[in-house]
């Protein structure tokens, strides 16, 4: 039987100035729902985006920075988002646990990742948290999963890429697939937080729709090919 993946004890998710704030929050909100321990980083862009396109306007930090994201948390579950095992770090907070591979090992998700985080993270620059635990991971062989969300691609960008995949990242693109036949925007971001989750190791639920469902195939009861 295969194991599953070990999962480390915590997960860093980092949310930066990339479009796909609402891919970002419901991975957050799975791994919550899913009992995982989050440690949280959103760039000054971050905040920006989740206004523009989710629009929750958060603070740099404290408590109403978490009370804000639960409100803006999916509503189609009756049961509330368990925040307890979540905590955010500030950006300059290099006494954060994901600032040290000395701390044990973690899991890191940037969602959505843009350009300009994925090329500091290509090129170690760690300026700030977000750069510096991503340098950690890749240093210590821990999951590192990068989401961009660009279009197109220049040769800075797809070569940046190619670094950090030779380096052991994981380059997983917001680009969700069609074949479950979507009816909403919401199943397009739970597809590709589902394939975040599977990479991580974690549990996702089937689909019903999937590549061989009868929707996918086009044949349904009185229906001919």
């Amino acid at each position: 039987m295969l194991e599953m993946p070990r999962m480390p004890h915590a997960i860093t998710l980092a949310m930066t100035g990339a479009s796909g704030a609402p891919y970002g929050l419901r991975l957050l909100e799975r791994l919550l729902r899913a009992g995982q321990r989050v440690d949280l980083l959103i760039s000054e862009a971050g905040r920006a985006v989740i206004l523009q396109e989710c629009g929750l306007a958060l603070p740099e930090s404290g408590p109403e920075l978490l009370e804000r994201l639960s409100a803006g948390f999916d509503r189609r579950a009756e049961t509330p988002v368990p925040m307890t095992h979540l905590r955010h770090f500030a950006l300059n907070d290099w006494n954060a646990p994901m600032a040290s591979g000395s701390a044990g090992e973690r899991a890191m998700v940037i969602c959505p990742c843009s350009m300009g985080s994925l090329a500091a993270v290509a090129h170690g620059l760690s300026d700030n948290l977000i750069e510096r635990a991503a340098d950690v991971a890749l240093k210590e062989g821990w999951p590192l999963i990068l989401v961009p969300r660009e279009s197109p691609l220049s040769v800075i960008h797809l070569d940046n890429m190619l670094t950090l995949a030779r380096a052991g990242a994981v380059i997983l693109p917001a680009a969700p697939g069609f074949y479950h036949l979507p009816e909403s925007v919401a199943e397009l971001v739970d597809f590709l937080v589902d394939r975040i989750m599977a990479r991580l190791g974690l549990p996702v639920p089937p689909n019903p729709n999937g590549w061989t469902g009868a929707r996918a195939s086009g044949i349904s009861s009185g229906e001919t090919p």
